[in-house]
């Protein structure tokens, strides 16, 4: 089952996606309240909404799909660190347990929605990832996650050993849906991994291509670690990172690649198998006048 929000002449609502379009669910139902509920109540309340007429998914605005309490991603792998870190090794670290940071779920996108370019950034970059919605047993559903990066804004504030911050906040696109987990159960592996189709362009031009299954860990271990002495919350959204081969700007420029770092006017689709398709284009930002430096310690 498909789960999207989205809007239609002003009004935000709830709905499932089939073949003829989208179905409205109840006016007071949303995606958050389905998954806190959990996939036996949203594929009833999802059955009652399929009986309903269809609105054409062109006639209206796909939003992300749920306002996520937090929002988690990961570097899980192993050929995108080779390629950021390159010419050098992979850390010896990163083997040894997940990592992620917390980005901002208030900056979350929909699937076909402008893209500003965070102001003070030359180096504009997209990240391929599928994500993973927590229910209230175990894993909910995915989606796409496109973690937009200010590359030069990342690069200064992680000299500082913080962050990313400003340099990942701007914005974040989940969608174009929440596919429920038992829809892609059959493109699990034999070590438990989903083993699905990546791909991403930039105007139409294919510039990363790879499969979910190529992970570190599955998402069920990334969940585990990120539970390890704290809370996790149904509704709390987990990517998985920036897959490899071109899965962003970043990782072929670490490579040795010249592709031009995003700029207005630029179109970038991402389409994973058994999920969809997400498209965004890139926008000028906001002018702002440049930050103040800190005032040194006075002696």
């Amino acid at each position: 089952m498909r789960l999207a929000t989205y809007e239609r002449a002003g009004h935000v609502r709830a709905g499932v996606v089939s073949e003829a379009g989208i179905h409205a669910l109840s006016a007071e139902v949303t995606v958050l309240d389905l998954v806190r509920a959990g996939l036996p109540a949203a594929h009833e309340a999802g059955q009652e909404a399929l009986a309903s007429p269809a609105v054409p998914l062109d006639d209206v605005r796909l939003l992300p799909p749920l306002e996520p309490p937090s929002v988690r991603d990961f570097v899980a792998f192993e050929e995108h660190v080779e390629g950021m870190v390159a010419p050098g090794p992979v850390p010896p670290e990163w083997y040894e347990a997940p990592t992620f940071y917390f980005t901002n779920p208030a900056a979350l996108v929909g699937a076909h929605d402008d893209v500003p370019v965070p102001p003070g950034s030359t180096l504009f970059d997209f990240e391929l990832e599928v994500a993973a919605v927590v229910g209230s047993e175990g894993i909910f559903g995915y989606t796409i996650f496109n973690d937009w990066s200010a590359r030069d804004l990342q690069r200064r504030e992680m000299k500082v050993n913080l962050g990313p911050a400003k340099g990942k906040d701007s914005a974040t696109t989940l969608g174009p849906w929440l596919v429920t987990a038992d829809e892609l159960e059959s493109y699990r592996d034999a070590d438990g991994f989903l083993a699905l189709d990546m791909r991403v362009s930039v105007n139409s031009v294919e510039v990363g291509h790879d499969r979910l299954s190529n992970m570190g860990w599955p998402f069920e271990e990334l969940v585990a670690y990120a539970a390890r002495g704290t809370r996790v919350r149904p509704g709390d959204v987990f990517g998985s990172g920036t897959c490899g081969n071109g899965g962003c700007l970043a990782e072929l420029w670490g490579r040795g690649g010249t592709h031009a770092p995003l700029k207005p006017g630029d179109e970038v689709e991402m389409t994973v198998e058994g999920i969809g398709t997400i498209r965004n284009t890139v926008v000028a930002g906001e002018t702002l006048p440049p930050v103040r430096p800190a005032r040194p310690r006075q002696s």
